[in-house]
């Protein structure tokens, strides 16, 4: 066949497009042919591009210390993963540096188990530690995946996924972080029937990319990627295969391990200082649970349903402790909170300064515990708490707000206190600059006045406005400098300006 006859690269794509638009619509789009491969860079060049991003010669203590910038009641937890994560890249550094080194047959890399309830911070201190180094980070659910992929995900997807967060740089890629939630989900109970069959699957398919494979990133299932490699097959006339190597990815695994403190307990209760064999039919309280899983061995994960394998490419576990009132309360007391951050840098949207008493931190630190959610809770329990004044005082020209204890307790109250304080001073600046008279109101009058304005629907201002409109010439007239404003005008304001009136004039 003559080159003549073959198509170009575009009549493809034009007959490809036509037919997919024939058969699906206009909901599948061929990508247009780009040259995006003779811009990639080579593996050379990335790979020294990658060695300047990342902070590879990083010290634990240095790691340390950023941490507890931001996590508090973790210091045990905090310690073992900075040093491990350091090694680990400092390691890769020097092998990376030294190509003489002869590769280790059989190395575990420093894959990490982390094991606490929700709420503590666990996945916030991975995702520090990858902005930290400057590599990619990827989060999985561990429920969402299957043995297959057909229900739920591959969980090469979490590779593929470290290609994109690192901008299409494979090279980077392969030094990212792969975070797996809820790993506990994926625990045989030791049924041969049910889910557990997929769950095993899921334990070996992990225990693939934990170990070193290849993963292709364009999957067969992806029909764009196989149309771009048939263009790309026509201009080039051969299909260059790319592929992520996982034996630098860093896998940490987390969960909440519901009931392996009871399996902890039995073990220990076979030893002379193990626990008194009634005290296993009790409810652990959280602390003694936290004291338990300190103590974990490979052989319980086992018997709470993980492979050996799986449990054997986890050399790395800990522990993270829940989180008392005093912890939570430090945590929004640090100065990088992001629970406070957050919250300052909503209201500063609306060009308002919010700002938090002690009294008010702490009062909310209670609460939080009470939803037993760990951190998460703080952001309930504010989000809560502020929503109303979220809402309302963007509406005024109120600036500043500080959060005290009376606001905790009484949200409505104070905001109300704080609205109609406002709308009070306005009404009282306006009045005098028309009319060129102070006007006051005694404790009955504000109580009454806050009663009806929203019964009403108006703020003080408008209400006041409308109550004290026909005063406003009446006093005048009467030459007043001053005036208050009582109960018994609100109650019954044509009567009593009548009487003002009265009295003055019965006076000359």
């Amino acid at each position: 066949m003559s080159n003549s006859n073959i198509p170009s690269p575009e009549e493809i794509r034009k007959e490809i497009s036509e037919f997919l638009e024939d058969k699906y619509g206009r909901r599948v789009i061929v990508p247009p042919a780009t040259d995006r491969e003779s811009k990639e860079p080579s593996d050379e060049t990335v790979g020294k591009k990658v060695q300047g991003q990342i902070n590879f010669d990083l010290k634990p203590s240095e790691l340390e210390a950023y941490l507890q910038q931001y996590v508090v009641g973790q210091d045990e937890a905090i310690e073992v993963l900075a040093t491990k994560i350091c090694t680990h890249f400092n390691r890769m550094r020097l092998e990376n540096s030294r190509p003489d080194f002869e590769e280790l047959v059989g190395n575990i890399k420093s894959n990490i188990l982390m094991i606490g309830p929700t709420g503590v911070g666990k996945t916030y201190l991975i995702k520090l530690i990858a902005k930290k180094i400057g590599v990619p980070f990827v989060k999985g659910d561990a429920t969402k995946f299957s043995e297959t992929g057909y229900v739920g995900g591959d969980v090469e997807d979490l590779v593929r996924s470290l290609v994109h967060e690192a901008n299409g740089d494979i090279k980077l890629a392969e030094y990212g972080i792969i975070y797996l939630d809820e790993i506990d989900k994926i625990a045989s109970s030791g049924s041969v029937w049910g889910p557990d069959v997929s769950r095993t699957g899921v334990q070996r398919n992990l225990l693939k990319l934990m170990e070193e494979s290849e993963v292709d990133l364009k999957t067969p299932t992806d029909l764009a990627a196989q149309m771009e490699a048939a263009m790309e097959a026509q201009r080039t006339g051969t299909v260059k295969r790319k592929k992520v190597n996982t034996k630098n990815i860093l896998f940490v695994m987390s969960g909440a391990f519901s009931g392996l403190a009871d399996l902890v307990r039995r073990r220990l209760n076979q030893q002379p200082v193990g626990f008194r064999a009634n005290e296993e039919r009790d409810s652990l309280s959280r602390l003694e649970e936290f004291e338990l899983l300190k103590n974990v061995k490979s052989e319980d994960l086992l018997k709470y349903g993980f492979e050996s394998e799986f449990i054997g490419r986890l050399p790395v576990v800990l522990t993270l402790n829940d989180l008392d009132i005093d912890g939570l309360y430090q945590i929004l007391k640090n100065p990088q909170s992001t629970v406070v951050l957050g919250k300052k840098r909503d209201f500063a949207a609306y060009g308002i300064d919010i700002s938090f008493t002690d009294e008010a931190l702490r009062s909310m630190a209670e609460r939080a515990f009470a939803e037993k959610t760990g951190a998460r809770g703080l952001v309930s329990v504010v989000d809560r708490l502020l929503l109303k004044f979220e809402k309302k005082l963007p509406d005024t020209q109120i600036r500043t707000l500080l959060v005290t204890q009376a606001v905790v307790d009484h949200p409505q109250t104070e905001l109300r206190k704080i609205l109609h304080s406002f709308y009070l001073k306005n009404f009282q600046k306006r009045f005098l600059a028309s009319n060129g008279i102070i006007v006051t109101f005694t404790e009955e009058a504000i109580q009454l006045i806050e009663e009806r304005s929203a019964a009403e629907s108006k703020n003080f201002e408008e209400f006041c406005s409308d109550l004290l409109r026909d005063y406003e010439y009446g006093l005048r007239l009467l030459n007043c400098e001053e005036f208050t404003v009582t109960a018994e005008l609100v109650t019954n304001p044509k009567e009593t300006l009548e009487k003002l009136i009265k009295a003055t004039y019965d006076k000359h």
